[in-house]
């Protein structure tokens, strides 16, 4: 009877004119003027190391200069190589193109060190050695050489500032690249989560640290499981990277003495865990080397978020900001998946260090949201209404992250698109795996409410505001969860591939990019039609809102031609006037 009344209220409220107004997404949008420019190495061409970077820089008044794709792209094994023959960037282009930003004048960077290095994460992992660096002007450089002959170049101009994104090498290389196979990954992350021998004060150098690599905690040599034998060398070659990424690193931070306040590291952790692994010692290293305003955290996707959030905290003057958190669950005193390496309580306070972020009960200025993985199966809804009920119970800038690792199934997305407003959140978080999503949302939602308290909003910072949080919702919510496991049935099943790389062997990408485009089409409607009844916040205060306007996505893709994640396009309509409340049902 309830739901009866509410739908007759609402009829007559739309037939009065008065219900959501829905604006058709455009294909033509102002264009910026004058925005301060940030030259751009990303880590690879993936969706968050590519467009989401470059929607957050937009939602914050910059502009984001990239090398052409070609130079940073990352090729898996029986995919075309790029336009210099191999399966990694172009690091000598990449040089360059940095060179020519800094004599054009740019004084803003974030650079991936293990672009510049090695071409991009995936080849980071399996470089061993030595692997010099011809340059257009017939000189041959090795890595460090390179390295240190950019950081000086930039480092003679007193007004760049430079943020460079480094990573630990993870537990494993990745299978399907570089003839990596699954065999050899599982058997040599299990070797690389063993607990090694524990260094500390003098005795924690790379050279002991290397020595180490082989020995398990009691000092004797540590024997390799496989399912089948691994390939000759595999194991030497797995060290042999591992070292050359620590020396590297290494080289780095001695490369930049006395650019303190102008040179920042940004270091992630990549695919760690809770044992006394492989990784344990040269965290602790690296963190021995950090300096004043340089970081080591959980993550490495999200680095370039994290980079262009405090590049423009350290810009704006921000003095940080009063946060509540709320965790649902019970679960937040464990790692949020395999993949991290501390409880998700550690990971968000780090973050909220690196941000300026400070933890209270009383007086927030914003909150945070957590879904974690249920302590009790049989909770799980009450779990997900308990933070609905606490979502829409305060008119306080929010950021959600959904730490559930997949444990909710599709019921928490189903109950918030239902029950909340989801185009309303400061920024949210959920897609791909847990270590990334705390340092994904936290640097969109310390940004964005930075950018209200002293940014200067115009169209084109509100839509690309507007862009990094639907395409953050519709990915999670829409293929991760329900899309993504129809593309890996198709591709297994009907057409006999992998849906880890379409190209070995070769199907019919097209087939498969037609399967998504119409799985998108119907999984994503309800999803675009509560974005589109939502209001955003485009200033603090009461007067603040405006509504969303249509939504549209469009040209998708599989960037790496594999099933994992995807690319799209998104087209949006004009703001509207903030979409008034009929009974509680405005964005439903």
């Amino acid at each position: 009877m309830k739901e009866k009344i509410l739908a007759a209220a609402l009829a007559c409220v739309l037939l009065a004119g008065c219900g959501p107004v829905r604006t058709e997404p455009t294909d033509t949008e102002s264009a910026p003027a004058d925005e301060p420019e940030i030259a751009y190495v990303p880590l690879d061409d993936r969706p968050d190391n590519e467009e989401r970077v470059v929607y957050l820089a937009d939602s914050l008044g910059y502009e984001l200069l990239l090398p052409e794709r070609d130079d940073y792209q990352t090729r898996l094994d029986g995919q075309p190589r790029n336009e210099n023959g191999t399966a990694y960037g172009d690091r000598a282009d990449l040089y360059e193109w940095v060179l020519d930003r800094e004599a054009g004048g740019c004084d803003r960077y974030i650079l991936s060190v293990d672009q510049l290095l090695s071409g991009g994460l995936v080849s980071s992992r399996s470089m061993t050695g030595e692997n010099p660096v011809s340059l257009s002007d017939g000189r041959t450089l090795t890595e460090a050489e390179l390295l240190t002959e950019l950081l000086d170049t930039l480092a003679a101009d007193p007004d760049n500032q430079v943020w460079l994104l480094d990573t630990v090498m993870r537990l494993a290389a990745t299978a399907g690249y570089g003839g990596f196979g699954l065999n050899e990954y599982n058997a040599l992350r299990s070797y690389g989560m063993a607990p090694r021998p524990h260094l500390e004060g003098e005795a924690l150098t790379v050279e002991n640290i290397v020595a180490d690599y082989p020995l398990g905690r009691d000092g004797q040599v540590l024997a390799v499981e496989a399912e089948e034998p691994l390939p000759e060398g595999a194991v030497a070659d797995y060290l042999a990277a591992r070292e050359r990424k620590l020396r590297l690193s290494e080289a780095l931070f001695g490369a930049l003495e006395g650019t303190e306040g102008r040179f920042h590291v940004l270091v992630g952790i990549d695919d760690s865990s809770e044992e006394d692994s492989i990784q344990k010692n040269e965290i602790a290293y690296l963190r021995s080397l950090l300096r004043q305003g340089d970081a080591l955290l959980s993550g490495v996707d999200d680095l370039a978020f994290k980079a262009v959030a405090r590049l423009y905290l350290d810009e704006c003057g921000w003095e940080g900001a009063k946060v509540s958190v709320t965790y649902f669950g019970g679960t937040e005193d464990q790692p949020a998946c395999a993949y991290d390496y501390q409880p998700l309580t550690a990971i968000v306070a780090e973050h909220f260090s690196f941000f300026g972020l400070e933890e209270t009960e009383e007086g927030a200025d914003l909150r945070l949201l957590v879904l974690t993985q249920p302590a009790d199966e049989t909770r799980k809804s009450g779990y997900i209404q308990e933070l609905i009920r606490t979502l829409n119970g305060a008119d306080i800038p929010t950021v959600l992250i959904d730490a559930g690792n997949g444990a909710y199934g599709t019921a928490f997305h189903e109950a918030l698109t239902e029950q909340a407003e989801l185009g309303g959140l400061l920024s949210y978080a959920g897609f791909l795996d847990m270590a990334i999503v705390t340092g994904t949302a936290l640097s969109h939602g310390a940004a964005r409410y930075a950018f209200l308290q002293r940014g200067e909003a115009a169209e084109a910072t509100e839509r690309a505001f507007q862009r990094t949080l639907a395409d953050s919702i519709l990915k999670d919510f829409c293929y991760k969860n329900v899309v993504r496991s129809d593309i890996l049935n198709f591709v297994r099943g009907d057409l006999g591939g992998s849906g880890d790389n379409f190209w070995t062997p070769d199907i019919d990408r097209a087939a498969v990019l037609e399967r998504l485009e119409t799985g998108m089409d119907a999984a994503a409607a309800d999803v675009i039609a509560n974005l589109e009844r939502s209001n955003f916040r485009s200033a603090l205060g009461e007067d603040g809102l405006l509504g969303w306007g249509g939504v549209a996505l469009e040209h998708y893709r599989f960037p790496w031609d594999r099933a994992v994640e995807i690319g799209m396009d998104i087209r949006l309509g004009a703001f509207t006037d903030p979409h008034a409340e009929i009974l509680g049902m405005y964005y439903r």
